[in-house]
């Protein structure tokens, strides 16, 4: 079989600012691969992600560098570094199978019935004023996940759980924490009933979470992409988060979900900022998540068309228009 591969880069833009720890942005960037056969075309969206030293040309050339003779996913695990040029071409690969066989991602994955997912929704970083109120606004939502900083945090949980008192709170420090603070912040998430915190500190200085009590769970982000990152993190976190740009693809999403799940790891899927094409197959691989972070279309100006379906804080399957 001969297989065509292309690359096409999209700016979509934010709806305001996002702003993390790292910085702030008013616009994604995303990469579309697409493979043909001729006949059928599978796509898959991946977003670069710089902190893991991506850009978005060489994501590009990545891709279109590769060599695909069929939709064997397993040579792209062995030929293509995790992260999200392979995510890209994993994703597109998927579709591609759907499209030939005429069989949905959802049934090759053994799962005979999709549901709709509640979702969180993020409140970017900013002052304790400036995100109560957001979450104010946000409030008639079940689950909000708020950015943290750092300095500050304490503060800025209060804040939002006065504004929202009937939300579950999930925090993502995006390790922003110091063993300074990282009590402190502890403390002030358990008094404001917080569900999880994500990723309190840095991914390759996170040794002091063995010895701390965990009296919020505490899930790895940046600590775990692929499934050869779960051994080192016994004893440091209760959760992981899934994603499949940092796992690169559904394959490897799967492979890790299932095995953290194996060994009583309580399971997030999350997502970078893109659009509906790159939360798709996400929806899949969170059908059984004990809770889902796929809100990247809420947070833009505009979603490609078709789009997924939220409604609320319910996200809908994809519809083979779109993926799978």
């Amino acid at each position: 079989m001969s297989l065509t591969i292309s690359a096409t880069v999209e700016i979509w833009p934010i709806e305001g600012s996002f702003v993390i720890s790292r910085g702030a942005r008013t616009e994604a960037e995303v990469v579309v691969a697409e493979i043909s056969d001729g006949t059928h075309t599978g796509r898959g969206e991946c977003v670069p992600y710089r902190h893991y030293a991506e850009t978005v040309d060489g994501v590009v050339a990545a891709i279109q560098s590769a060599v695909l003779s069929d939709t064997d996913r397993s040579a792209l695990q062995t030929t293509m570094a995790p992260g999200a040029a392979r995510n890209a071409l994993d994703c597109a690969l998927w579709d591609l199978q759907a499209k030939q066989s005429g069989t949905r991602v959802a049934a090759l994955c053994g799962i005979s019935q999709l549901k709709a997912l509640e979702t969180a929704f993020t409140i970017s970083l900013g002052t304790p004023a400036t995100m109560a109120e957001a979450a104010a606004r946000e409030a008639h939502r079940p689950l909000l996940k708020l950015k943290l900083g750092g300095e500050g945090d304490a503060e800025r949980v209060r804040a939002v759980r006065a504004a929202a008192p009937e939300s579950r709170i999930i925090v993502d420090a995006n390790e922003a924490w110091s063993a300074d603070n990282c009590l402190a912040n502890l403390r002030a998430c358990a008094d404001a009933s917080v569900t999880l915190i994500e990723q309190p500190l840095m991914a390759d200085d996170d040794e002091m979470l063995r010895d701390i009590p965990h009296i919020v769970p505490i899930c790895a982000d940046e600590s775990v992409h692929t499934l050869s990152d779960l051994d080192r993190l016994a004893g440091k976190y209760d959760a992981v988060n899934v994603k499949l740009d940092k796992a690169g693809g559904l394959t490897e999403a799967r492979a890790l979900l299932l095995e953290a799940r194996a060994r009583g790891y309580l399971i997030m899927v999350g997502c970078m900022l893109g659009t509906s094409l790159a939360m798709a197959p996400a929806v899949i691989l969170a059908q059984n998540a004990d809770i889902v972070d796929l809100d990247g279309p809420l947070l833009l100006s505009r979603d490609r068309t078709p789009s997924l379906a939220y409604t609320g804080a319910m996200v809908a399957p994809p519809e083979p228009e779109l993926w799978g």
